[in-house]
């Protein structure tokens, strides 16, 4: 199973990976100014991640294809890392949308 991990930058901002069962990173939040808010990102994750639609995929200036998942009010919510084909990038999105709903959160903070 997957998991949330919620961590603490250099900034002081909080953010979030959801990990695959594999460990791989498969989705990374913004930053957020609280934890709170941090973990209303997760939640957020949780239920868009359910919707297909929510997932916006992207080509990078590199030419690597990447996706956002987007709140109901377009703010993206969190990105992936750059694939090598759009077939990864679609097994990327379908692993967010089998293990946010169910992931537990790992607090990595101090």
């Amino acid at each position: 199973m997957g998991k949330f991990e919620l961590t603490t930058r250099k900034n002081g901002e909080f953010q979030f990976n959801l990990k695959a069962s594999n460990g791989q990173v498969i989705l990374t939040s913004q930053g957020y100014k609280t934890k709170a808010s941090c973990l209303n990102g997760i939640e957020s994750v949780r239920k868009n991640s359910q919707d297909p639609a929510r997932f916006e995929k992207k080509i990078a200036s590199n030419g690597k294809p990447f996706f956002n998942l987007m709140a109901t009010n377009g703010q993206v919510i969190g990105s992936s890392q750059m694939y090598a084909s759009d077939a990864t990038c679609q097994n990327g999105i379908n692993s967010v949308m089998k293990n946010a709903p169910e992931a537990p959160i790992v607090e990595m903070t101090e």
